[in-house]
């Protein structure tokens, strides 16, 4: 008896009919193993209407069958698969390295749902998910393997889809000059250019780095972060390049650097500005080239780590100063991102607000649901010189202080409150609940939804206290 040609899928990709060389029906061997008589050519018509791909292999792995979807997925005919070995079809180096078909063959054990990337007949690259399981005679004589296979290349690229709007997500703002920043992400992810990302402390230019990483094919590899001005100059040369035994006095064992961790990976040099003049020789080689040699070492290593460096100076005046090179600062600075400070786009910190309230809330468990008006005015009006991570440590320290359902004025940090009660306004008075509400109406030119919105409260609860305070509009 020759090997099955023409599986066919039942439930649980269970069931095969077999056929033999003369693609004559010779019965259905499943789990059960009945045997039963059906009509050869719908035999056929079956195995050929199957929406995955199918084929089946003999038990050195040479193809004896291929469905008319493996033929439509893979770009082979049937006529060229059949008498081939698999791996000559499918071409990949997982055919080589480990095979489904062949761990079925060895271990007589299923492979489920694989994930494996196939060559098709044009040369493109293509991600299946792979089932497999062993092909029996009438007498249980193993006589082969079937793979089911279907193409995932478009779950998989909605799930990148998904992947990228979650992670784009993180970045909240409503600020058109965000937004333009945000919508370049994808693109500067997908290049492998360096990155130079300026802003005060605290606007967020760490986010925009790890954003950046999890948009990129290097998303997978490693992320690591290192602070330039944490560091004395020696400390961090072997900290980023790592050393050899023996290399100083305390090295005891070698040591691998931040650049060989990063390899494959985004490297995040924070604050770069404050890096020495010597140590940036060596950055710029590594930017040349890719080469660099640990300390103690003759031998030059290479490195694949993507570099992200990011600083809160204006880097034209310390280029200016003599502390920074400018053939460096050209080769950090391919794509420029500038990062605007809080004060800038004052409309975000209503939305900043709400997200910190629900990762807090989370965190603490408290039942903590909104910001008061007055409380989100204060906030507003205040310069906020540490931009988004002081409004965070303010909602913080807030979720500390307030034991009820709503933060006040009275639970933002001393710092940040302009008077005993409510916030200032610019001839320096206290601004009362309905000054407050007139003022976000305005710059919602009458907009009681985004007004609502702001003030953290619903729509409906806005109308009742307009009502109250004799507000009209």
């Amino acid at each position: 008896m020759r090997p099955p040609a023409g599986p066919i899928v039942g439930a649980g990709n269970t069931i095969c009919a077999c056929v033999d060389g003369h693609n004559h029906h010779i019965g259905i061997t499943g789990r059960k193993r009945e045997v039963t008589r059906v009509d050869e050519k719908l035999s056929r018509l079956i195995f050929d209407s199957i929406s995955d791909g199918v084929f089946t292999v003999d038990g050195n792995c040479v193809i004896t069958s291929f469905n008319r979807s493996a033929e439509r997925i893979t770009g082979f005919t049937a006529g060229e698969a059949v008498g081939k070995h698999c791996f000559d079809i499918f071409r990949t180096e997982v055919c080589h390295r480990r095979c489904a078909l062949k761990d079925t063959l060895k271990t007589h054990d299923p492979v489920e749902n694989t994930r494996v990337t196939i060559i098709t007949r044009d040369g493109q690259e293509l991600p299946i998910q792979v089932t497999t399981t062993l092909l029996r005679d009438d007498e249980d004589h193993i006589i082969g393997a079937v793979e089911f296979f279907r193409d995932v290349s478009e779950i998989e690229h909605l799930r990148q889809s998904l992947e990228q709007k979650q992670t784009l997500e993180d970045i909240v703002s409503v600020n058109p000059r965000m937004h333009d920043l945000i919508r370049l992400l994808p693109d500067i992810a997908n290049s492998e250019c360096n990155v130079l990302i300026e802003g005060p402390s605290g606007s967020g230019k760490e986010l925009f780095a790890q954003v950046i990483h999890a948009l990129s094919s290097r998303r997978y590899g490693p992320y690591i972060k290192i602070n330039c001005a944490a560091l004395p100059a020696n400390l961090l040369e072997s900290e980023l390049f790592g050393y050899e035994k023996g290399a100083f006095t305390d090295a005891k064992r070698d040591k691998p650097g931040q650049f060989s961790l990063a390899n494959g990976g985004t490297l995040l040099l924070d604050e770069i500005s404050e890096m020495d003049v010597s140590l940036q020789v060596k950055l710029l080689r590594v930017l040349n080239n890719g080469e660099y040699r640990p300390l103690g070492s003759t031998k030059t290593l290479h490195t694949d780590a993507r570099i992200i460096a990011a600083t809160n100076a204006n880097m034209l005046d310390v280029i200016e100063s003599g502390a920074f090179r400018q053939d460096l600062y050209y080769r950090i600075n391919v794509v420029n991102i500038a990062i605007p400070p809080l004060h800038e786009r004052s409309e975000d910190i209503p939305l900043l607000v709400g997200h910190f309230l629900e990762v807090f809330r989370r965190k603490s468990g408290k039942p903590i649901e909104r910001v008061t008006p007055e409380a989100l005015a204060t906030l507003r009006n205040h310069p906020l010189p540490g931009n988004v991570r002081e409004l965070e440590n303010a909602i913080e320290h807030a979720f500390v202080m307030c034991h009820g359902p709503e933060i006040t004025v009275d639970h933002l940090p001393p710092q940040i409150v302009a008077g005993p009660r409510g916030t200032m306004s610019a001839n320096g008075k206290s601004l009362s609940e309905k000054d407050v509400i007139l003022q976000a109406l305005e710059r919602y030119k009458g907009n009681r939804s985004q007004a609502a919105t702001e003030l953290g409260m619903h729509r409906s609860t806005l109308w009742r206290k307009m009502k109250e305070l004799g507000i009209w509009r």
